[in-house]
């Protein structure tokens, strides 16, 4: 029998026939549930499994975006939904946004400037990062997946650049942008953050500033120097000056992301990013799994616990026994 979701009024199955059927109030439901994590979520997940096995799945094309704070990211964004759009998609932006400190939930201003550019013509969702990274590496793809099994494409992920969190969310999507701006110092940053390290095509905003043919110079180095670890052999990034407010350069990153996304497709790599993306995501929910039961076992005060509490054990000994413990009583 299928659970009915908290809160909702419909059956998880019911809400899923709806989103499908266009009715965003039932997508926005199921969104939040997958973000709540847990068993509603994992159910959400199978059944949304079971559609996409049961037809042609499109694959629909992801797409990060990320880059620090101010530099232009959302109303470059808007624009690049509202190409879409205008050759007839159906685009879906998941904003990862840091949480408010007042409500723990997604800050909006994002989604206002977006929407404000592509005309509420796409479907754009906030989402907390809650501080919580392994929930956040959990909810993103099935958010991504849930967007395609009611039938958006091409899929957007936009974050902020900072810190490991953003990182790893933009290794969700096939093609990754990272932008910096003139007089930041961002070019330096992005390059300290790691996101050059997952950058696929390069955007230096803000073109019409002062600085900005400096920030394209310094990009150009770090690739010269090969600091790109593992792209430079397979794939340079194009670097694409743009002015985000008047929309100028959004149609060149669009290009190049079909073109990068076509490399992959040409060269057999775009299945290998998505198995090694299953790959993480199987890992990311081992250690969810394994994280749960080593709370709930310590939560009883093992004996294992008690030697190292009274200074009988060591730390890593008692770590040791307890992971051996949980690992032989669990099942596969």
């Amino acid at each position: 029998m299928t659970r009915q979701p908290s809160g909702g009024t419909g059956t998880i199955r019911q809400l899923l026939e709806r989103a499908a059927a266009g009715e965003r109030r039932a997508l926005g439901r199921l969104l939040s549930l997958v973000e709540q994590g847990g068993d509603v979520a994992d159910e959400i997940a199978e059944m949304v499994h079971g559609q996409a096995s049961s037809q042609a799945h499109s694959q629909a094309a992801v797409i990060g975006i990320t880059g620090a704070p101010g530099t232009g990211k959302s109303t470059l964004v808007g624009h690049l939904v509202d190409g879409m759009t205008s050759s007839g998609a159906r685009p879906a932006v998941l904003a990862v946004d840091p949480s408010s400190p007042l409500t723990g939930g997604a800050i909006l201003g994002d989604r206002i400037r977006m929407d404000g550019v592509a005309g509420g013509r796409a479907f754009i969702r906030s989402m907390a990062t809650r501080g919580h990274a392994g929930g956040l590496a959990l909810a993103v793809p099935a958010a991504l997946r849930l967007f395609e099994a009611c039938g958006y494409g091409p899929l957007v992920v936009e974050t902020v650049g900072v810190g490991q969190v953003e990182v790893d969310v933009t290794r969700t999507a096939d093609t990754t942008v990272v932008m910096v701006a003139p007089g930041m110092g961002d070019a330096v940053q992005a390059n300290k953050a790691g996101l050059l390290e997952v950058a696929d095509v390069l955007v230096v905003n803000k073109a019409d500033r002062p600085g900005a043919d400096d920030a394209r110079r310094d990009l150009e180095h770090m690739l010269d120097l090969g600091r790109i670890t593992g792209q430079t052999q397979h794939w340079r990034p194009e670097i694409i000056m743009t002015t985000a407010t008047t929309g100028a350069g959004a149609d060149q990153v669009h290009q190049a992301v079909r073109t990068h996304r076509a490399h992959l497709a040409d060269t057999g790599r775009l299945e290998a990013r998505r198995q090694s993306r299953i790959h993480q995501e199987v890992l990311d929910r081992i250690t969810r799994h394994l994280d749960t039961a080593a709370s709930q076992y310590l939560s009883t005060q093992p004996d294992e616990l008690t030697e190292a509490l009274k200074g009988h054990k060591t730390p890593a000994t008692a770590a040791a026994e307890i992971s051996k413990h949980l690992l032989s009583n669990q099942p596969p």
